[in-house]
């Protein structure tokens, strides 16, 4: 083709040129790890939405000038007021699944001959920390089954690991709530799963290395013995002193009730605090003898004690912690979601022009050469000095997903963000630990080592290189799929986190050898699957003619159209149908320089 044409004319084109295109389209479909351009899309990535249409600070009058910071400041106001009704709701989330399953995650804790299989406790820990929405909950359970020698430490090394993959459904589900916008949806949902992906790997190289040289627990060990400790304070909480006003009253949890059912203290108390102070004098008995409404007299404790009942909203309920549970999980969702829904917009309306590219560019700043990898470094820094400083790593994720979303932060420097968030949730459990009771603090301390050193070593084997950052790739690719597909990301959380954990759980008590009989072919197909695919795609002539391609099988074997139209058929109201795309539309076909660009 010339490189230019007089009169600087474009050669429409040909309808045969045309078609070929989009034959070469729709045959890649989700093949293909590059994004493709159809009707409608747009580089996710791209910064073209936020455009700033409004008029310009100079030509606005006085009454105008005056409007615009009004409404800055009010959407200022609204942006941190959602915000914080939203930290709000996740924590009144993570209680409502405490009261739905933490008891049931104490029963599973138990059972000591499923937890000797690496594999069943990874599970667990995936489990109940799904349950619980809580990872340092979790945590603290291991860690008091370890300090009251109900469970080893080998024994909570894979439990350990399940806890940190369990973590990242807190993301997820947030991610989800920005299915209606195509590019939004593909951007969060790319950035809840890289965080998910990457546990996952670090799971699959560690725990066989784990089981099979206790790689973690030596690490530990050594690292114990060569530092001379002292009990320390308790760990800053900056975000309760800020939410405790308002969830403590709507619930109050006491937690001392799900360490109780994990360490073998069986109990039928609620896990709703009903007595949350007491006053009297304080005189020395050794009887317990508390009635309903009146003193009580405590063993070994002030006695006689007039408590002080808890003011939240379900003090006094005679609902049971099931009912409960479910009236706060559906509150607490609907306003989380409500929260999301109006951050998103509220920084869709704020972050525009100059503001937008001012904050995008300082938050996925390079260094100049040779220092360009100091970024990446000083943004895993950065996740890991918030999380320490928000006491929480579900936060921090969560915060993070929205901004994603609207396209300030980009997926490569959201990986070392989300990767400084795990460190950063590690810290707090160090030093959580060293203000553990004297008795308890070896043991806290070791099972919080082996967390930090099980995140480092993911540092080390998926981000020190950038060639094996491989989460990244994954989760874009995870994305456009799931944007095309917006089914799929119910499909995961089901299948990652519920379905897959329940059937190896349920398989690992049958015992070890049903696990491997029927988990070992399974696994060696899918990595056979993977292996032929990455080989078709880069070194097909590496493989026999017939395994070139899987056009041979079935088209529900290696497509998702037949499951999409079966799907999109069950749902009702075309709520799994893909979202509509922004009114960016990119017609390849009526531009020729688009279209001269494929690769024929």
């Amino acid at each position: 083709m010339p490189s230019s044409l007089p009169g600087s004319q474009v050669p429409h084109p040909t309808l045969d040129a045309v078609d070929l295109v989009d034959r070469t389209l729709r045959d890649e479909g989700t093949s293909s790890s590059a994004p493709v351009l159809e009707e409608g899309d747009t580089d996710p990535w791209a910064l073209s939405q936020l455009k700033d249409t409004s008029q310009p600070w100079k030509e606005l009058s006085v009454a105008g000038r005056l409007r615009r910071v009004a409404s800055s400041v009010f959407k200022a106001c609204g942006l941190l007021g959602s915000l914080y009704f939203f930290i709000c709701s996740l924590d009144v989330l993570s209680s409502a699944f405490q009261l739905l399953g933490s008891k049931m995650a104490g029963d599973i804790f138990k059972d000591n001959v499923v937890l000797s299989n690496p594999v069943a406790g990874l599970v667990i820990g995936v489990l109940v920390t799904a349950l619980v929405q809580s990872s340092s909950t979790s945590s603290s359970i291991v860690v008091s089954m370890v300090a009251a020698k109900l469970l080893t430490v080998r024994a909570s090394v894979p439990i350990i690991m399940g806890v940190n993959v369990g973590t990242s459904i807190t993301s997820t589900l947030v991610s989800m709530a920005q299915s209606g916008d195509r590019d939004e949806f593909q951007r969060a949902f790319s950035g809840s799963a890289v965080h998910g992906i990457f546990n996952w790997l670090t799971v699959l190289v560690l725990l066989p290395l784990e089981s099979a040289t206790a790689l973690l627990e030596r690490l530990s060990e050594l690292a114990l013995g060569a530092a001379s400790l002292s009990p320390g304070a308790q760990a800053p909480d900056i975000l309760k002193v800020l939410t405790k006003p308002l969830t403590h009253l709507i619930v109050q949890l006491d937690s001392d009730v799900i360490m109780s059912s994990a360490t073998g203290n069986a109990t039928n108390r609620s896990l709703i605090k009903r007595w949350c102070g007491t006053t009297g004098q304080p005189t020395r008995e050794n009887s317990s003898n508390c009635g309903a409404f009146g003193p009580c007299m405590e063993r070994n404790s002030t006695a006689p004690v007039d408590r002080l009942p808890c003011r939240h909203l379900f003090a006094g309920t005679e609902l049971t912690d099931l009912a409960v549970g479910c009236i706060l999980l559906a509150g607490s969702l609907l306003v989380l979601c409500g929260c999301l829904v109006l951050i998103v917009k509220l920084l869709n309306s704020v972050l525009r022009g100059r503001v937008a590219r001012a904050v995008r560019t300082v938050i996925n700043a390079d260094f100049p050469f040779p220092l360009g990898w100091l970024g990446g470094y000083l943004a895993l820094l950065a996740g890991a000095g918030l999380t320490f400083a928000l006491q929480s790593s579900s936060v921090f994720t969560a915060a993070i997903v929205p901004l994603m979303g609207v396209g300030v932060i980009s997926l490569d420097r959201a990986y070392p963000l989300l990767l400084g968030s795990n460190i950063g949730t590690t810290t707090t459990a160090l030093l959580a630990a060293l203000a553990s009771p004297a008795d308890r603090m070896l043991s806290a301390l070791q099972v919080a080592l082996i967390h930090f050193f099980f995140n480092l070593a993911g540092i080390l084997l998926w981000y020190l290189v950038p060639a094996l950052r491989l989460p990244i790739p994954l989760a874009r690719h995870f994305g456009e799929v799931t944007a095309r597909y917006r089914w799929v990301a119910g499909v995961y959380l089901l299948l990652g986190f519920l379905l897959l954990p329940l059937a190896a759980f349920g398989l690992s008590l049958a015992g070890g050898t049903v696990l491997a009989a029927v988990g070992g072919p399974l696994v060696g197909l899918v990595l056979l699957v993977i292996l032929v695919t990455v080989l078709q795609r880069h070194r097909p002539a590496w493989l026999p003619a017939r395994l070139r391609s899987w056009a041979w099988l079935p088209l529900w074997l290696h497509s998702l159209e037949p499951w999409d139209r079966l799907v999109t058929r069950c749902c009702p109201c075309n709520v799994c149908s893909p979202p509509k795309a922004t009114t960016k539309e990119a017609h390849c076909y009526r531009n020729p320089e688009v279209l001269a660009s494929q690769q024929l």
